[in-house]
């Protein structure tokens, strides 16, 4: 299992996981990815700042940065790349997908083969 990150998106992520509210309990924080049924093309990414992985994820270090990937998730992030883009036009994370068959305009959600859920129009 394989997550790639960008200089740029681990530049980022780690300022966000710096500037997020402090774990209670003092539990290193890291950032959750997942894929969820959505968008329209089927798929959309998730990504969260956590302190609680679920039990099934797959725990990946990058750098500075924990990454936790959702298990079922799994199949669909195998060999993602997770750059981070600030421009006039377009800013955030971009995910290059290698299983991806097809992407929206937006870049937040995908399509892999048959498998894909229903998608809903974009608004």
């Amino acid at each position: 299992m394989t997550v790639t990150l960008t200089e740029k998106a681990e530049f980022r992520l780690r300022t966000f996981l710096l500037g997020s509210a402090p774990d209670a309990n003092g539990a290193t924080k890291g950032v959750r990815i997942s894929v969820k049924d959505g968008g329209c093309n089927g798929y959309e990414y998730g990504i969260e700042i956590t302190s609680k992985p679920q039990p099934d994820d797959l725990v990946i270090q990058q750098g500075k940065v924990l990454l936790y990937v959702d298990a079922k998730s799994a199949p669909l992030l195998a060999g993602v790349v997770v750059d981070f883009v600030d421009g006039v036009l377009e800013s955030g994370f971009k995910f290059t997908n290698p299983n991806a068959t097809d992407t929206c305009g937006c870049g937040k959600s995908f399509k892999a083969g048959d498998c894909t859920p229903n998608g809903v129009p974009c608004s």
